[in-house]
C-alpha cells in the first residue's frame, strides 16, 4: 500500500511540473453544490475551447436524488490577479429521483483560480434554479464550489 502512495505522489508530482509550463485545457475534480436545499456532491469536469469559451459537466447526488448538469462559460481574465478568472453563462439540468424527472434552467456567475505552482483549480459561483414544470419555481440561494485537477 505504501509504494502504491509513493507512485501517485510521483505521478501527481510529475504533472504538477509539467502543468506550469502549459495553460491547461481540461479539468477534473469534485464539486459541491449548497444552499437551500440538499447539500449535493460528486464529480465534474471542465473544459476550455477556447480562452474565453468553456463547458462544464457535473454528475451530483445529494438529498435522494441524482442531478447531471451542463453549463456553457463565457471566462476572462480579472485584472492584475494572477490565475484568477470570472465566468458567466448557464446550461441546463437534469434530476432524478422520488420516482420522477425534473428539468431545470441554471445560469451561472462565479470565479476560477488556477493555482499557479500546482495543478489544481478552485471555483465557486452562484448558481440560482429554474425548475421548469408545473408549479415552475426559481431558487436563487444555490452556490457551487469546485476541486479539480488540471491537466
Amino acid at each position: 500500500m505504501k509504494k502504491l502512495f509513493l507512485l501517485l505522489f510521483v505521478v501527481m508530482v510529475y504533472y504538477a511540473d509539467t502543468a506550469n509550463a502549459q495553460i491547461y485545457n481540461t479539468s477534473a475534480g469534485l464539486s459541491v453544490e449548497m444552499g437551500t436545499g440538499s447539500t449535493l456532491v460528486g464529480p465534474a469536469i471542465n473544459h476550455f475551447f477556447d480562452q474565453h469559451s468553456s463547458a462544464q459537466g457535473e454528475l451530483l447526488f445529494g438529498g435522494g436524488s441524482t442531478f447531471i448538469s451542463a453549463f456553457y462559460h463565457y471566462n476572462d481574465a480579472v485584472q492584475n490577479a494572477k490565475g484568477l478568472d470570472w465566468f458567466v453563462g448557464a446550461g441546463p439540468a437534469l434530476g432524478f429521483g422520488n420516482g420522477s424527472t425534473s428539468f431545470y434552467l441554471r445560469p451561472a456567475a462565479g470565479l476560477d483560480y488556477k493555482i499557479d505552482t500546482t495543478p489544481l483549480d478552485l471555483s465557486f459561483d452562484w448558481r440560482p434554479t429554474f425548475y421548469v414544470g408545473s408549479g415552475s419555481t426559481f431558487t436563487a440561494a444555490r452556490f457551487g464550489l469546485g476541486l479539480r485537477f488540471c491537466f
